[in-house]
């Protein structure tokens, strides 16, 4: 049953994603992933008149950029796991990191309009959901920071050959 074990390939794969494991930038973005889509569905964005907004509950709205913000969160999270999986190409790595910054700053400046915009504004409460981009920008730039620091490493160890 546990035969692919054994077999060669399956040997350099699970080496081959052992070693993407342990590099500190897959677990934030790993937690970038988790946070964009999953958080979304525990976190409310705001409360109306004792209606709690959630990210997905935007999808049945009738204007467009409200209908953007679920799409962007999961946009976020999608760029995250491929970037997970480029390890190898640390520029393509890093510029996607860029992606997700641009991504949830646009989230950011499209949750605050809406947030501005909300009917019943004396009575609406902002949710910690607001703030899921901040943390995914955060990370990101962390992220991005340990994608650098693999490279200028890579970099220095090529002069010395």
């Amino acid at each position: 049953m546990f035969m692919f074990l054994f077999k060669k390939e399956s040997h350099n794969f699970v080496l081959r994603y052992n070693r993407m494991i342990q590099r500190i930038q897959s677990i934030y973005l790993l937690l970038i992933a988790i946070l964009s889509v999953g958080f979304i569905f525990i976190f409310k964005l705001w409360e109306v008149a004792n209606n709690k907004v959630f990210a997905y509950d935007l999808f049945s709205n009738e204007e467009t950029l409200s209908k953007l913000v679920p799409l962007l969160f999961i946009l976020s999270a999608f760029v995250a796991i491929v970037s997970i999986f480029q390890f190898r190409k640390r520029q393509l790595q890093f510029v996607l990191g860029r992606i997700i910054i641009l991504i949830n700053l646009f989230l950011l400046g499209i949750l605050i309009y809406l947030s501005l915009n909300l009917p019943g504004e004396v009575s609406s409460e902002k949710g910690i959901g607001m703030f899921i981009p901040t943390v995914v920008i955060l990370l990101s730039v962390i992220a991005n920071k340990a994608i650098k620091k693999d490279e200028d490493l890579v970099k220095s160890v090529d002069r010395l050959r």
